[in-house]
């Protein structure tokens, strides 16, 4: 029994380090974590300029098995400390771990894969993890929300840029024809993107006076177009910040970064006592 009690917490000690920031000991592993995946990003860019590689390839192989070690250790301690391994296994963050921790392994059981050590790029992704610090402030919420409020407003606005652009790159196919480069209407509408989001390539130019006027209002009607998405999240953030000042407002809620034992969801509510998704106590 007691050997029971002591092992669920431990358990429940390295589960509150590793899952949640709430804690100090929460947000060092978080620092600790972020920095980790910095050098080994950093090993990565370095093992790609060969005279480095060359010269240094020794000291990047331990330094890169040493943090692939601290992230296999850190991959195992987030299965062995919650009550459903799989959920953790199965989840967008379990799959990106696993992904940026067994490459270099593979590329020494099975000879002449290094393509398959690319997959560390994957690591990039954990940086996202470090938000759970931002989201302590409330600002990484405040911006999850106004996206979520604008997602019907850009999506509509970005269907319409879509007719938009069919509209005007089957006009300029018309008017400029596959002498210019605009040999269909598919490549057409590409350039109308390219020019709309004032990338310009510069790899298909219109070459007659009407092309190049029309060419000329897309170029304007772009800055417009890059505008009005940066508006609507824009106004939607004044919104919430506006919610969040009022602290008395029944329909504003304080969430933490506690995660549940069981199924590693989190987002709770700070009066919240189970879990929202799997009904565990917290």
């Amino acid at each position: 029994m007691a050997s029971t009690k002591s092992e669920k917490g431990w358990k429940s000690r390295v589960h509150e380090i590793i899952y949640e920031a709430d804690t100090p000991m929460g947000k060092w592993f978080d620092i600790l974590l972020f920095i980790l995946i910095i050098i080994s990003v950093l090993l990565v860019m370095l093992e790609s300029v060969k005279w480095i590689d060359a010269t240094y390839h020794r000291i990047l192989l331990v330094l890169e098995w040493i943090i692939t070690i601290l992230f296999t250790i850190e991959y195992i301690a987030r299965i062995a400390t919650i009550k459903k391994p799989w959920t953790y296994i199965f989840s967008f963050y379990g799959i990106i771990d696993f992904l940026s921790t067994i490459p270099l392994y593979l590329s020494y059981i099975f000879a002449g894969s290094q393509a398959l050590l690319t997959l560390r790029a994957f690591r990039l992704l954990r940086v996202f993890r470090i938000l759970k610090l931002v989201r302590f402030l409330g600002e990484a919420s405040l911006l999850r929300n106004a996206l979520k409020a604008s997602r019907a407003k850009i999506t509509v606005f970005l269907f319409a840029v879509f007719i938009v652009s069919v509209i005007l790159g089957t006009v300029m196919f018309l008017v400029e024809g596959e002498e210019a480069g605009f040999t269909s209407i598919p490549t057409s509408v590409y350039w109308t993107i390219v020019t709309l989001t004032t990338v310009g390539y510069g790899d298909i130019a219109p070459i007659t006076p009407q092309g190049q006027l029309i060419a000329t209002v897309i170029m304007l009607l772009g800055y417009g177009i890059i505008a009005v998405p940066t508006g609507i999240v824009t106004v939607e953030m004044g919104k919430q910040a506006n919610v969040k000042k009022d602290s008395g407002n029944e329909h504003f809620v304080h969430v933490n970064t506690q995660a549940c034992t069981t199924c590693s969801k989190e987002g709770h509510r700070d009066d919240a006592k189970h879990c929202y998704n799997c009904g565990s106590e917290l």
